[in-house]
């Protein structure tokens, strides 16, 4: 409790000595001559941020990389012995191959329903529109663990006889006359994958509706009445005319999906906790360390995914300069 309270007041002084930093700073430059006054005061507002960002995510990052290159316990320098085990472990191989397939699905599925929602509720009367878009956006509002706890009652499983309390296993059995099964243990074709990935579409396609929604609404309605009365059809002008105006902000909502969905770890963990051929990469670097206490493997694992996501967030940062630069 000590260790606990030490920390929390190390926080709370950090954060105010900052804070008592920038003001001392921004007083000193406002009395200076007016031009180096204006050539400082930008890096007076940056400098806490800069300050923050130093010390919470690039003194981390840099930690991390080098635990990387030590022992479990975090001592003797082993090297690349690390990543080399990590590339030779057929488990870890079978997590990347998971972690890939979550990849290939879940941001293209919960980009796909999240155009499709948007384009349908448009339709409707302001009303039903907001009533609709309400009811879509509303697993936003559920944390990764409810949402698992809520479906983990989706795919309960009863014996054979019992009365199945399970969504799925009760319209199996009833609807289709089939036996109950464990679905979350079915990894034939990766089932029991593909059902933890329904968990965070379900999660995101609101986040994906209400932002491509936003973009279809700012499309000048003068653009698809010009394409109508050249005589395209509706499908043809939402394809020809709509998507390409609203396709910046569709690849944005795709690269967050996509970044948000390497980082998976709350779903797998509470629904399965990684066993049945279900184990990502996140996980993995939390067995690694909570389980296993290897340090070194597990900050490998990290490094392996910063470098994963690295090329992504280059590309979000080049996109908004050329967008930013268009305007």
């Amino acid at each position: 409790m000590g260790k606990v309270a030490t920390g929390i007041f190390a926080i709370i002084a950090g954060v105010g000595a900052s804070l008592l930093l920038f003001w001392l700073m921004n007083f000193l430059v406002e009395r200076l001559p007016e031009k180096a006054s204006e050539r400082l005061k930008p890096w007076v507002f940056a400098g806490p941020a800069v300050l923050f960002i130093t010390i919470f995510l690039v003194y981390p990052a840099v930690r991390t990389i080098y635990l990387s290159f030590l022992d479990g316990n975090g001592e003797a320098f082993v090297g690349l012995s690390n990543y080399v085990d990590l590339l030779r472990d057929s488990a870890f191989h079978q997590t990347i191959l998971n972690t890939i397939l979550w990849l290939l699905v879940v941001p293209a599925m919960a980009v796909a329903l999240g155009l499709l929602v948007a384009v349908l509720a448009d339709r409707l009367a302001p009303t039903g529109e907001k009533v609709s878009k309400s009811l879509i956006f509303l697993p936003m509002a559920v944390s990764m663990v409810g949402a698992s706890t809520i479906f983990r009652f989706v795919y309960a499983y009863k014996p054979p006889g019992s009365e199945q309390i399970g969504l799925l296993n009760a319209i199996w059995v009833n609807v289709f006359g089939g036996e109950p099964q464990v679905w979350l243990q079915m990894d034939t074709l990766r089932l029991n994958s593909f059902l933890l990935m329904i968990i965070l579409i379900w999660l995101q396609v609101g986040y994906c509706m209400v932002l491509i929604s936003a973009a279809i609404k700012n499309v000048p309605e003068e653009t698809i009445e010009a394409a109508r009365i050249d005589g395209a059809t509706e499908v043809q002008a939402f394809f020809r005319i709509v998507v390409p105006q609203i396709w910046g902000t569709v690849v944005t909502v795709f690269v967050t999906v996509f970044i948000g969905v390497m980082k998976i770890f709350d779903i797998v963990y509470v629904m399965t906790g990684g066993n049945f051929n279900t184990n990502v990469v996140a996980l993995a670097f939390f067995k690694e360390l909570f389980e296993f206490s290897n340090d070194g493997r597990s900050a490998a694992i990290v490094v392996i995914l910063l470098i994963a996501v690295t090329p992504l967030m280059f590309y979000q940062v080049r996109r908004f300069r050329a967008e930013e630069a268009m305007r």
